[in-house]
């Protein structure tokens, strides 16, 4: 795994108010399904925990999700980062990330996750 992978997730973490530090392992949850996710301190992913992009990096300059990615740096902005389960994270990306910005019900389940992440930040 990247080293840039591992500090976007770890600036997930860093700016996720629900993650633990426990038995030497950085702990939360999926944004979707609430599972437990750990990472070691140097930030490898152990289990199924993934980095979820929350508006997908495909959307960023589409008109379609300006509102969406207002505010936001870019795609790698800590506000658009999570951890999810490889299964959620996966799901997401097969039928909402695909559907794209333009897809109502996908810009309502992205909008919704964006805002459960923004409640996890400090």
């Amino acid at each position: 795994m990247s080293q840039s992978l591992r500090q976007l997730i770890g600036s997930a973490l860093d700016t996720d108010t629900e993650a633990r530090t426990e038995g030497g392992l950085r702990q939360t949850r999926c944004l979707h399904c609430r599972a437990r996710l750990s990472v070691s301190n140097d930030g490898q992913p152990l289990g199924t925990a993934t980095l979820e992009h929350i508006v997908a990096r495909s959307w960023f300059g589409r008109r379609a999700a300006a509102d969406l990615t207002a505010g936001l740096s870019g795609p790698d902005d800590p506000r658009n980062l999570a951890l999810a389960c490889a299964r959620c994270n996966q799901q997401k990306g097969r039928t909402h990330d695909a559907a794209g910005p333009a897809n109502p019900r996908a810009r309502e389940i992205v909008a919704a996750l964006l805002a459960r992440r923004r409640a996890r930040h400090p």
